[in-house]
C-alpha cells in the first residue's frame, strides 16, 4: 500500500489554491476544474450527513454555489482549499438535516393536535351529514346514465376515456354530459329549479 507523501500533496494543494483564487476572480473554467477535482470528496462528506442520494446531490450543488459566491474571501493561510470547501459542504448538509427535522417535527405536532381532539366536532358532523343527504337526493334526480357517470368519475376516479368506453360515447360527449350533470347537481343543491 502506498501513501501519498507530503511532497506530492503540495503541488495538488497549490493547484487547488490557484483554482480557488481564480474562481474568486470569476473564472468559470477554473471553477469547473475545481469541481472536477473536488466533487467526489465533498459528495462523500455530504452523503455521510444526508444519506438520501437525491438530497445529498442537492446539498452538493448548493455547496458549490456557496463556494462560487465566497471564493474571493478564501484565505490560503487559514485553511487548505479542500478543508475550506469541506466546511462549507458539511455546514450545508447539517443545515439540510436540521431543516428536514424541523419539517418532520412540524408535521408531527399537527398530527398530534388532530389526534388529541379525538372526536370530530358534532356540529361539523351534523352539517356534513345534512350536505351528504342533500347531495344523495340530488343525485337521484339525475338521469341514470349521468348519475353513473358522475359516480364513476368523481367517486371511483374513472378517466373521461374510460367513461367513453363504458358508455360507448366520444370523450368530448362524456365531458359535456359530466359538465351538464354537475350543473344540474349544483342547481339542485342550491335549491334552483
Amino acid at each position: 500500500m502506498t501513501t501519498e507523501s507530503p511532497l506530492a500533496a503540495a503541488p495538488d494543494r497549490r493547484a487547488l489554491v490557484d483554482l480557488l483564487v481564480r474562481t474568486g476572480q470569476g473564472d468559470r473554467q477554473a471553477f469547473s476544474r475545481l469541481y472536477e477535482r473536488t466533487h467526489a470528496k465533498l459528495f462523500g462528506i455530504v452523503r455521510r450527513i444526508c444519506p438520501n442520494r437525491e438530497t445529498a446531490e442537492e446539498v452538493l450543488q448548493e455547496s458549490y454555489v456557496a463556494v462560487w459566491r465566497s471564493a474571493a474571501a478564501y484565505d490560503p493561510g487559514r485553511a487548505s482549499p479542500i478543508a475550506w470547501m469541506a466546511t462549507i459542504a458539511r455546514n450545508k448538509a447539517i443545515d439540510q438535516r436540521r431543516l428536514r427535522a424541523e419539517q418532520l417535527s412540524a408535521r408531527s405536532v399537527a398530527l398530534d393536535e388532530r389526534l388529541e381532539t379525538g372526536m370530530p366536532d358534532p356540529f361539523e358532523q351534523a352539517e356534513r351529514g345534512e350536505e351528504l343527504r342533500r347531495l344523495a337526493d340530488c343525485l337521484r334526480e339525475l338521469p341514470e346514465e349521468r348519475r353513473q357517470m358522475v359516480l364513476l368519475a368523481y367517486y371511483q376516479g374513472w378517466s373521461r376515456r374510460e367513461l367513453g368506453e363504458r358508455f360507448n360515447k366520444p370523450v368530448n360527449t362524456v365531458k359535456t354530459d359530466l359538465r351538464r350533470a354537475l350543473a344540474m347537481l349544483q342547481d339542485c343543491i342550491d335549491g334552483r329549479p
